[in-house]
């Protein structure tokens, strides 16, 4: 994230203040509602003077002639950088969240209820995905020779998933026997994955070692043969309901619900936004970059983990207008609960 320009403690005092009132109220906020509350008793005019220098910054734009000022994406993300870290969830939150996620031990069945209590702790969509980890790992492939140009690839994964697939493929038995063998002594625990990532290395790197295996495995690479598959990522969106009260582009919310309806895209947004190398909750403001129809639209997501396995992500995703402070302590909640719970479930 780029730096934000700096201000003084004054001005972030005052900036604070008239994100969390318009997250509030909705309305522009203006010098004399700020000044009543104003710890260090500064008068209407010497906030007005705060105001005009943020709104030179811009942290701050004045909607149509009103007298008030409303946050920009930049003073959300400064806001973000100063709250970050420093609330905590209540102590019967956090017991409902806990209670509603106990005695889980399949990571789908997570998801899916993790969907549903996003949505019902931020008010706003609750976005989760499901990617194949441990339990989805590869146990052994197997090639077997039907008829000319036909070949059967079976796919056994370590929860008992069987997955088999014809291909148009003219290979010898031999050669189907070899590819097997050099999946199966090479990739058993793998994920599919990061087995299809480092088969496609391998098929590029070790091509003149192995020439004739390569080859093979190369051939039933592309024709889909090691393909994970449409059980490999689980999608849940629950609460889509909830933006239909604060979005007043009727236009703009039709497209929204329909990305959201279609869960490669939610895939996509997830994938683009979230790192799975991270550790801490990650706040975005501005979605357009990977959805346009996502434009001033916020995502505050985390990667799903269980030991040192990523097994996906679970995110909020709501318009700027959002209590963020509230929305990232229940995200980071989950994540650490997701990790605890599916350690135990080991």
């Amino acid at each position: 994230m780029p730096s934000e320009p700096h201000i003084g403690v004054r001005e972030r005092e005052i900036l604070t203040a008239i994100v969390e009132t318009f997250i509030s109220t909705g309305e522009p906020v203006g010098s004399r509602t700020l000044a009543r509350s104003n710890r260090e008793g500064l008068s209407p005019a010497s906030i007005r003077n705060v105001m005009a220098d943020l709104s030179d910054a811009g942290f701050l734009e004045q909607p149509h002639t009103s007298a008030g000022r409303v946050p920009t994406t930049e003073a959300y993300r400064y806001y973000v950088e100063q709250i970050t870290g420093k609330a905590q969830l209540a102590p019967e939150e956090e017991s409902m969240i806990s209670d509603s996620l106990a005695g889980i031990s399949d990571v789908q069945e997570f998801m899916e209820r993790t969907s549903h209590v996003l949505s019902l702790i931020s008010r706003n969509v609750g976005v989760t995905v499901a990617t194949s980890g441990p339990r989805n790992a590869l146990e052994h492939v197997y090639f077997s020779r039907l008829t000319d140009q036909k070949v059967l690839a079976v796919v056994v994964t370590r929860s008992g998933l069987v997955r088999d697939r014809v291909l148009r493929l003219d290979l010898p038995q031999v050669d189907l026997d070899l590819a097997a063998r050099y999946i199966n002594e090479n990739f058993r625990g793998w994920t599919m994955e990061s087995m299809r990532a480092e088969l496609a290395r391998r098929i590029d790197q070790e091509r003149s070692e192995y020439d004739r295996l390569m080859n093979s495995i190369e051939q039933l690479y592309k024709q889909g043969a090691l393909a994970a598959g449409q059980e490999a990522q689980a999608v849940f969106v629950e609460g889509a309901a909830n933006l239909l009260a604060g979005e007043q582009d009727r236009q703009r919310l039709q497209e929204m619900l329909k990305t959201l309806e279609e869960k490669e895209k939610v895939v996509q947004l997830l994938g683009a936004y979230l790192d799975v190398k991270q550790e801490a909750v990650r706040v975005v403001i501005g979605l357009d970059q990977a959805l346009p129809s996502m434009q001033n639209f916020v995502l505050i997501g985390a990667p799903a983990r269980a030991g040192n396995d990523v097994m996906g992500s679970l995110a909020v995703i709501g318009p700027t207008r959002m209590d963020y402070q509230h929305t990232i302590t229940a995200v980071s909640y989950i994540a650490r609960l997701f990790d605890k719970i599916l350690n135990e479930s080991e």
